[in-house]
């Protein structure tokens, strides 16, 4: 099953006093290239997530976005040292009654003054969130395959149907071909009559059947439509395997263009010049699909 390059993966969880958001996002690539964005403060996680995308996708160039945050109600702890607020707050009164003074010192005050209340961050587990991440970017690259899958089963019944195409065409040329030396022969017996137009003619037909011969030896397209036909077995098969094939299928359609290049240069008949614009044309349309291919 052929799968494309192009496509997009997201996994999202909260867990640990953590809110994590993976998303991946896949686009054509000669080779497999993943990137990673994410917060500085947690890129020793890095090459577990290229890792874990790289195991499941082996082409394409892979944007992983990550999205890391602490959840409100957790992470933080609040701390109040009350005998020292006590302590300030009757050192303050007792201030304000030798001075004269109406004034109290108020909670907001208090609260302010140092010691009286700190806030800690409670330190987390790495390998515990270091899990959960590697847990979410599987996540996200296996939603990614499957979207991958979901476009390579369109662009493989696209590509089957013009490899079809390409199928019936070979086919015309095949017929057409076993004419072309018997035709070669009456334009060759008709140009000599012409030359000896009013002259006793008789035709040599040991040169003749040399001329015939060597013409049949130079244009002879057999070989080539044995492999073009070979190429489109190989062609299907591969449009079945479950293994990474778009280098596979671009090196066979290089191939099949050769074939018909030199079909088309050894034949040297109309018809069969047609048909080569036609299969040359549906073997490009192949390859532009086939480039989206993992």
């Amino acid at each position: 099953m052929l799968k494309s390059m192009t496509g997009y993966g997201r996994a999202e969880a909260s867990d640990h006093g953590y809110r994590i958001l993976v998303e991946i996002k896949a686009v054509n690539h000669r080779y497999a290239e993943v990137m990673v964005r994410m917060p500085r403060d947690y890129l020793m996680f890095e090459d577990g997530i290229k890792k874990a995308v790289s195991e499941r996708v082996s082409r394409g160039r892979l944007d992983c976005y990550i999205t890391i945050e602490m959840t409100e109600q957790q992470g933080r702890t609040v701390t109040l040292d009350e005998e020292l607020a006590v302590k300030i707050k009757s050192a303050a009164d007792a201030l304000a009654e030798r001075l004269g003074m109406v004034e109290r010192l108020a909670l907001s005050d208090l609260l302010r003054q140092p010691d009286v209340m700190s806030v800690t961050q409670e330190e987390s587990d790495p390998e515990l969130l270091g899990r959960l991440l590697l847990q979410l970017t599987g996540a996200a690259a296996d939603d990614l395959v499957r979207m991958r899958q979901a476009e390579g089963a369109r662009l493989a019944v696209d590509v089957k149907e013009r490899i079809d195409k390409l199928r019936i065409v070979t086919e015309s040329v095949s017929a057409r071909s076993p004419l072309l030396v018997s035709e070669y022969r009456e334009r060759l017996e008709k140009r000599l009559r012409e030359a000896l137009a009013g002259q006793s003619f008789v035709v040599d037909e040991a040169r003749l059947l040399t001329e015939v011969a060597v013409l049949a030896d130079r244009a002879s397209i057999v070989e080539e439509l044995v492999r073009l036909n070979s190429h489109c077995a190989q062609f299907d098969e591969l449009l079945l395997t479950t293994e990474p094939v778009g280098r596979k299928l671009d090196f066979l359609v290089q191939e099949m263009n050769r074939e018909v290049n030199t079909i088309g240069s050894k034949a040297n008949d109309l018809q069969i010049a047609q048909h080569v614009v036609e299969m040359k044309a549906l073997l490009e349309q192949v390859r532009e699909q086939i480039q989206n291919v993992e």
